[in-house]
């Protein structure tokens, strides 16, 4: 997928002057074997052993000429805190921390690394200067043990640096009648994101500007009509049309990014959308986010945001889904797989066609019904609809609620087999304990409508995203008896 950073990692070894340095480089050698066996990408290990302040700005030196965008600080012993944490403070990006556990017996008598100590005392020289390190749940590890959290931890700094270097960018106001999708955008700009709010007539001239770009208009209508296949290709005419939308969009990415090295787009997509562009847009936006490019509907900012973090973590396309309809007793097939939900806990994520081929089970081109009603069905076709595909999920958001701070909630669970006997992009969802949690987390805290789903079970790396980003109010489910605050305990 483009539009994701390459995280290089390095690893960085520390060492306390009263231990011998020769501690920290044979454990570090040991860590960089079973990393190699493991064929972990771009993981690279700094020459220099960090003892004092000048090891650090050596190190600091190598991270910078070797292009290292995250750190792992590995404490082959102890390990010095002030200039362990300096490094990190100067270094600025994604860091996490590793110690190692000792060997054996035989290494306890005059070889203890004591790196058990080094972790208490390296977080809190890390609280002194302020800094949001990831420290996993058992920081002290084998070398097998290492290469699994260094692997997690290359998932979380994708997403924390490709945030810090994200422009979202928005076409139209909010329509009146989705007013949840709006927030305020003081918070994307505390977390280093650009915002570029652009109008729906900047897009019509840029749409007009692609109609010469003939040849190029071709290939993508080509491509799409490969996508397609016969069978989902029900209206072949109008191709030639979103694929100079497609190019239109794409035009904007390659020149708008600025100083920005990612971006999203957030596009009005109603009302006046169809009547101009005589053609639904959701089709192209299933194929951008298909690539790494998340476009959310309705100038959802922070749909297009909370879709890009879980295409970071999971380096798979996600969907943008209302949290839509629930599900009537009637759909569900007697003895039918409910992923560990129960049937009050099932509902229907659902949009007009905007997830892209790879995440739907059936598919093909058809026209909005329910734009169809007002508009007509000739200038309401583009949306790709069907069953998205039977799989694990992860529903999640990032959002600013109406005080300008941030709040976020992560649910897991999966799409099921189950056919949603409906329209539109649509699938059934079930997420253990979602009642409770879409009464007292979802309407209890005031989040929108839309919610981004990734197609993976990511609800830990996400939670970890999110610590890092200084994200406070992160809400998941809670289990039967542990009461949500507010919650009527009588009404349980």
């Amino acid at each position: 997928m483009i539009n994701q950073p390459t995280v290089k990692l390095g690893i960085v070894g520390v060492s306390r002057d009263c231990f011998p340095a020769s501690l920290t480089k044979a454990r570090l050698a040991a860590l960089m074997e079973e990393v190699r066996k493991a064929a972990l990408p771009e993981v690279y290990e700094c020459p220099v052993v960090i003892e004092n302040d000048v090891d650090s700005m050596k190190a600091l030196d190598w991270a910078k000429s070797n292009e290292i965008n995250a750190v792992c600080m590995f404490l082959g012993n102890f390990g010095p805190e002030g200039p362990t944490t300096l490094f990190v403070q100067k270094f600025q990006g994604p860091a996490m921390v590793l110690a190692a556990k000792e060997e054996g017996k035989k290494n306890l008598a005059s070889d203890r690394g004591d790196a058990l100590c080094g972790v208490l005392n390296f977080s809190y020289s890390v609280g002194l200067r302020r800094l949001k390190v990831y420290i996993p749940e058992y920081p002290n590890v084998t070398p097998e043990e290492a290469v699994a959290e260094l692997s997690d931890f290359r998932n979380i700094a994708r997403a924390v640096i490709g945030v810090r270097n994200l422009k979202v960018i928005g076409f139209g106001p909010r329509p009146w009648d989705f007013l949840a999708c709006n927030a305020p955008i003081q918070p994307m700009y505390d977390l280093g994101i650009e915002v570029q709010e652009n109008s729906e007539l900047d897009m019509k001239v840029q749409f007009d500007k692609m109609a010469s770009r003939t040849s190029e208009i071709e290939a993508i209508a080509k491509d799409m009509a490969q996508e397609l296949g016969m069978e989902r290709n029900t209206y072949p005419e109008i191709l030639p049309h979103i694929a100079q939308f497609e190019l239109a969009l794409m035009d904007w990415y390659e020149n708008q990014k600025g100083a920005s090295k990612y971006a999203v787009f957030a596009n009005k997509c109603w009302p006046a959308f169809q009547p101009v562009f005589k053609f639904e847009p959701c089709y192209v936006n299933s194929r951008l986010t298909q690539r790494g490019i998340p476009v959310a509907c309705e100038v959802d900012l922070y749909g297009a945001l909370s879709e890009y973090i879980a295409e970071c973590v999971t380096e798979m396309p996600a969907t943008l889904l209302d949290i839509n309809n629930s599900v009537p007793d009637d759909v569900i097939p007697e003895g039918a797989d409910l992923g560990g939900a129960c049937k009050k806990d099932l509902y229907m994520g659902f949009h007009c066609g905007n997830t892209c081929t790879s995440c739907m089970k059936s598919c093909k081109i058809k026209y909005q019904l329910i734009q169809a009603r007002l508009m007509g069905e000739d200038i309401t076709k583009g949306t790709l609809e069907g069953q998205i595909k039977p799989s694990e999920t992860t529903m999640f958001r990032l959002q600013s609620n109406s005080d300008a701070k941030l709040v976020s909630y992560i649910a897991e669970g999966k799409f099921l087999d189950i056919d949603p006997c409906s329209f539109g992009g649509i699938g059934i969802a079930g997420i253990p304990g979602f009642a409770r949690f879409y009464r007292h987390v979802l309407i209890g805290k005031r989040f929108p409508h839309h919610g981004a789903y990734a197609f993976k079970k990511v609800g830990k790396i996400l939670f970890e995203v999110l610590r890092m980003l200084g994200v406070e109010d992160i809400n998941t489910p809670l289990p039967a008896g542990q009461l949500y605050p507010g919650e009527n305990p009588f009404a349980v």
